[in-house]
């Protein structure tokens, strides 16, 4: 009987414990990580993303990143736990400086747009992934987005350079002949300026570029830079055709200007030249299918 009367009492005891328990900080982890080993201290980053993320691991890179913040930079377990609530949130907060930024992360190399406060460009503050985070090449600007992949993860704050300053370029490619579209940091039309690839890349056929984008097909891979003047010149002569029904349309095209080039894309169309558009002295300039777009003067 006094047996089975302390067995009660001790799970009474247990149970009046149990709230304090649950509510205790967890100790797993000293704030001075340099002192455990270096599979500790993996262990232990791992489990506080996986208790802030709700069970989800945490990157390869982003491991990497807080291992060498721990045994570079010092940092303190407090520390790695902010910078995980900050990731996670998609945001950093604004620094001493008073310069706004946020935080862009790509994970697991997958691409990720994220939307900034401000309305304007972007610039690269400071890298916090080791993948490379290239311009152009895994991350790029538009007006109130960043764009990044390939692993880059960055904080980025407002830019107040001029759309195309600093010799801005987009590095977009068609991989395994697939049709790919990149965003440009620019308003306006793209020009090609290096081809990268064996394919080639000819304009109408195998890129072309809309306002604030630039796609690719059949292989092509190149840099692209600002089309001149953005293509919207004061001078410049154009002349907007648009297919309409079966068959050619055909628009009026002054023939001194010489012969034209797809200068803009209209949204959702695609034009290939002598397939969907074309131009000879005697027709004109006519388009079919769903080719609409805004012809320049070669």
């Amino acid at each position: 009987m006094k047996r089975n009367l302390s067995i009660l009492l001790a799970l009474l005891c247990l149970l009046a414990l149990a709230p304090a328990l649950a509510q205790a900080p967890r100790a797993y982890a000293p704030e001075n990580l340099r002192t455990l080993s270096y599979n500790d201290q993996v262990r232990v980053i791992s489990l506080e993303y996986e208790d802030q993320s709700g069970g989800r691991r945490i990157p390869d890179d982003q491991l990497r990143f807080y291992l060498d913040q721990v045994n570079r930079s010092n940092w303190g377990f407090s520390r790695i736990k902010s910078d995980i609530a900050q990731s996670l949130r998609g945001s950093a907060p604004p620094p001493s400086s008073g310069t706004q930024t946020m935080r862009c992360e790509s994970t697991d190399g997958r691409g990720h747009t994220c939307r900034t406060p401000w309305q304007g460009h972007s610039r690269l503050v400071r890298q916090l992934s080791r993948g490379d985070c290239v311009e152009g090449r895994t991350w790029q600007s538009q007006w109130g987005q960043v764009f990044v992949s390939g692993g880059c993860r960055g904080e980025f704050a407002e830019s107040h350079d001029a759309p195309g300053a600093g010799g801005n370029r987009v590095v977009c490619e068609s991989t395994g002949s697939r049709p790919r579209t990149c965003p440009t940091p620019w308003r306006g039309s793209s020009r090609l300026e290096r081809q990268l690839s064996s394919a080639p890349c000819t304009q109408g056929r195998t890129w072309g570029s809309s306002r604030g984008e630039v796609w690719v097909d059949d292989g092509c891979r190149g840099v692209f830079g600002p089309g001149q003047g953005q293509g919207w010149g004061p001078g410049a002569y154009s002349v907007t055709c648009v297919a309409s029904g079966p068959g050619h349309t055909t628009c009026a095209w002054d023939r001194s200007r010489g012969r034209p080039y797809v200068m803009e894309l209209l949204p959702n169309a695609r034009c290939v030249e002598r397939h969907n558009w074309g131009y000879d002295d005697r027709v004109g300039l006519w388009v079919s299918g769903n080719c609409r777009a805004r012809f320049g003067a070669r």
